[in-house]
């Protein structure tokens, strides 16, 4: 009988076992593994903040497409806009994440979008951030 282990996916439990791969890209073989599934998640969300939408093939509804608004000036409703959708796409996307918290801390002058995503896995009961900065 296969033994439960509260908060842990089963291909965590064996630590040699890669899950996936994280970003930024560029160890010497290209791939960063990964070898937890929260690890995983947190790549997934990077990668589906950085994707505009189209990008992705047989998925073109994916991705936040922030660079869309890189030479724009993000005023208020810009930025309730883009944390709508957020929410909507990673309710989406990723079921198993709750957002706690989407900050913009962008530098208008330098043309800069900085997002700061703080989230929730409920399988885990982790909270964690990701934060993303386009220039």
């Amino acid at each position: 009988m296969a033994q439960i282990i509260p908060n842990k996916f089963p291909s965590d439990l064996d630590a040699r076992k890669i899950i996936g791969f994280k970003f930024p890209l560029n160890n010497k073989a290209v791939f960063n593994p990964t070898y937890q599934t929260k690890d995983q998640i947190k790549a997934n969300l990077i990668n589906y903040l950085l994707t505009n939408k189209g990008e992705r093939l047989f998925n073109p509804g994916f991705g936040a497409s922030l660079r869309d608004y890189l030479f724009n000036i993000i005023n208020i409703d810009d930025q309730g806009d883009i944390k709508q959708r957020i929410q909507s796409d990673i309710t989406s996307f990723f079921p198993d994440i709750t957002i706690i918290e989407i900050k913009f801390n962008n530098q208008i002058d330098k043309n800069t979008v900085n997002l700061i995503l703080n989230y929730s896995i409920r399988s885990f009961g982790i909270n964690d951030n990701v934060n993303i900065l386009i220039q």
